[in-house]
């Protein structure tokens, strides 16, 4: 499809939140479908360094695509590469059998940051798409542009083209903004899902969480792939299933401390899930990120990095009390480090804005 003339009447924006977790992993089918008796959940907080992604006009027959940290592709549309950098993106537009169209990606959170953003930009292209397609495909338009629907498509286009199991949290996250839980299973039409609100977003004016959340940018970015593969490897080869049941109750439990906002609690479940992710992988925090991770300890704080960690982002939880006082321990920890930054963020309750 031309895409070149829809736009040039319009350039069409979307946008989505990136995110936070605990119980990552969880959300792909090599463990929630062997582990499904336990009810395998991952916890997330999306946050609203927003991805922004812009459609405008260009060459016929021409894909462009640009995003803060890549370098500008340009390619034929039949001959768009999804083993490039940038390929989920190409594979995202070959999905709409779309030319004619220039993709300018902006996040707001750092480049491989470990915060979900290549998913989310997914999310994000799949809803501007939409957007722009004529009234002659409403029908088709109006169901795809549900949240769920947005999210799946993402996903399975993802899974598509990675070469590695996905999962399914970061486009969830992206899709329909908040503070979740969500429960993996299996459904008629495939991977299926259930979503535990756990703040609205009007109790977050009396009471603001965000005080109780910080997260900070080891400066050093992430390749989630590598530790993924020898978490899912290990799985296969039968080893480390008892610490991902582990994992499952742990996940569990911190949902319902959260919701219950007793952070001493969510605190200590989240050292506890960091601890058993060192020990199947101890590369999942670099230097600084240990360094931020006792001293989130001592000062009574609960750690984890984001994703499959190795680099990216770290966040924390705690009473806001000690949370204050962590604040200013790791601004000295990560003022030493170039690059590095306790990030602007708070919790983003919106999910796709078009």
């Amino acid at each position: 499809m031309n895409f070149k003339q829809i736009l040039e009447n319009k350039e069409i924006k979307s946008s989505v939140p990136c995110r936070i977790d605990l119980g990552g992993t969880l959300d792909i089918s090599t463990f929630f479908l062997p582990l499904g008796h336990l009810k395998p959940a991952t916890f997330n907080i999306a946050l609203d360094m927003r991805t922004t992604v812009t459609l405008s006009p260009w060459k016929e027959g021409y894909i462009k695509i640009s995003s803060r940290g890549f370098d500008s592709a340009e390619f034929e549309a039949e001959r768009a590469p999804f083993n490039h950098p940038m390929g989920l993106m190409f594979a995202v537009v070959n999905f709409f059998n779309g030319h004619g169209v220039h993709v300018q990606i902006e996040s707001s959170s750092p480049p491989r940051s470990a915060l979900g953003g290549s998913s989310a930009a997914a999310v994000a292209m799949i809803a501007a798409f939409r957007a722009a397609l004529d009234n002659s495909l409403e029908t088709q338009k109006n169901a795809i542009q549900k949240p769920s629907s947005i999210a799946l498509l993402a996903h399975y286009i993802e899974s598509s083209v990675a070469g590695v199991p996905c999962g399914l949290q970061d486009q969830l996250a992206a899709a329909y903004g908040g503070v979740n839980c969500w429960y993996w299973g299996i459904g008629e039409n495939g991977v299926s899902f259930t979503r535990e609100k756990l703040m609205e977003r009007e109790l977050s004016t009396p009471y603001d969480m965000n005080q109780n959340i910080l997260v900070a940018y080891c400066g050093i970015p992430h390749v989630s792939s590598d530790i993924n593969q020898r978490w899912v490897n290990r799985f296969l080869s039968g080893k480390d299933r008892n610490k991902w049941r582990e994992i499952i109750t742990i996940t569990h439990y911190f949902s319902s401390a959260v919701k219950n906002r007793d952070f001493n609690l969510a605190a200590s479940l989240m050292n506890k899930e960091t601890l058993i992710r060192l020990e199947m992988t101890p590369d999942v925090l670099d230097k600084t990120g240990k360094e931020l991770f006792e001293c989130a300890i001592n000062n009574g704080c609960g750690t984890r990095f984001t994703g499959a960690g190795g680099g990216g982002c770290l966040w924390a939880i705690g009473e806001q009390s000690n949370m204050k006082a962590l604040r200013s321990d790791w601004k000295t920890i990560v003022d030493k480090e170039e690059d590095a930054d306790i990030l602007d963020t708070e919790i983003d309750f919106r999910g796709i804005i078009v």
